[in-house]
């Protein structure tokens, strides 16, 4: 260590000049910030002082701190998955049929809309296989709902299709005899997410287990622009979507024959409460005074007296079980009940709970609606 004043060499860990006294200052040996003598821990980084800092000449730069390493996890993280494979039907046909150029905008095409779905429903694109396109529903993010997203990205590829044959036929007019198709599997179960490789290879976040095989498995089961799912990812959405029971099918690779469904569209249930049996709900409790205000304020209508009422309050608390029970008290009077519900699906469009109000009033029900 080289004194500032009188530049003569010091041992490292000096704290006065040997040969002229002048003072070093003391710095944290963590992160180099300069800490009074007294100082027991850094008041940058609250490292502890119990070592002896670092002892820097005075208008000498401090030192840096060793690189910040990051650790990975050898063992990797056990989590429940829903895996959806998306696969472009005849894409080898259509190869040979189209100019390279001509194919890769198709593909691209295709990419674009598929992205945009699995955005929309919180899910995450995790590869490009060729004309497949492997979707993970509850990593990196999860959701209690992952298995719901994951079928209605599925159904809303479904619905976006013909809009993507439309802009596709501009671009390639031999498409016009030959739309686009796809199909898709769904499965939920156990995986382990790991880091793989080494080098530029690495991957980050790679997914070991038998869900990626199984989905791609149940979507070469598919029929074109339909959706298959597995038994244990139905156990996981019933109610909410119409089923159709497929049977028990042989896959290739799995010992035991599986119970598939194809899934044709939402079934109208529009909350947790609609899925539940009314038989089943215990009984609201505390809330009398409220029900109460609620059925003073329906006398007053009834008496020509319109009246609103803003029901508020934190997530769990019981609003919609409040209004469940208003609507089982007023079954047995004449009135007419208009309900729209926002959705984290539909968080892009401002109007979809009114759309939604219009489709039901108009008994439009889409075969694919999600």
């Amino acid at each position: 260590m080289q004194c500032p004043k009188c530049q003569h060499e010091n041992p490292p860990a000096a704290k006065f000049c040997v040969e002229c006294a002048s003072p070093f200052a003391a710095r944290c040996p963590a992160c180099g910030t300069e800490v009074p003598s007294t100082a027991k821990f850094c008041p940058e980084c609250a490292a502890p002082l119990s070592a002896r800092p670092l002892a820097v000449p005075k208008g000498a730069a401090a030192p840096q701190p060793p690189p910040a390493t990051t650790a990975s996890s050898t063992d990797g993280e056990r989590r429940q998955l829903t895996v959806l494979f998306c696969d472009l039907v005849g894409s080898t046909e259509l190869s040979a049929r189209l100019d390279p150029e001509e194919m890769g905008e198709v593909v691209r095409a295709y990419y674009e809309m598929v992205d945009e779905v699995v955005r929309r429903f919180g899910g995450h694109v995790a590869k490009y296989l060729g004309d497949g396109v492997l979707v993970y529903f509850g990593f990196p993010q999860a959701h209690e709902d992952d298995p719901v997203r994951a079928i209605s990205a599925a159904l809303g590829m479904v619905v976006d299709l013909p809009a993507l044959n439309a802009r596709a036929q501009e671009r390639v007019p031999q498409l016009r005899d030959r739309p686009l198709a796809v199909r898709m599997g769904v499965h939920t179960g156990l995986v382990v997410v790991r880091d793989f490789g080494a080098g530029s290879s690495r991957e980050e976040g790679a997914i070991v287990g038998d869900t990626p095989n199984l989905a791609a498995r149940l979507q070469g089961s598919a029929a074109p622009n339909t959706v298959v799912i597995s038994d244990a990812t139905r156990r996981l959405v019933t109610g909410v979507f119409v089923l159709e029971d497929l049977g028990r099918h042989e896959l290739k690779g799995v010992a035991e024959p599986m119970q598939l469904f194809r899934a044709v569209r939402t079934s109208g249930m529009r909350s947790r409460l609609d899925l539940a049996n009314a038989g089943t709900l215990t009984p609201l409790v505390g809330r009398q005074q409220q029900v109460g205000l609620l059925l003073d304020l329906w006398e007053h209508v009834q008496d020509g007296r319109g009246q609103v009422a803003l029901i508020s309050g934190d997530a769990g608390m019981g609003k919609s079980r409040l209004l469940q029970v208003l609507r089982e008290r007023l079954a047995e009077h004449a009135h007419s009940w208009l309900e729209c519900r926002c959705s984290p699906y539909h968080e892009n469009s401002a109007l979809y709970p009114i759309v939604e109000l219009l489709e039901q009033g108009l008994l439009f029900a889409p075969e694919h609606s999600v």
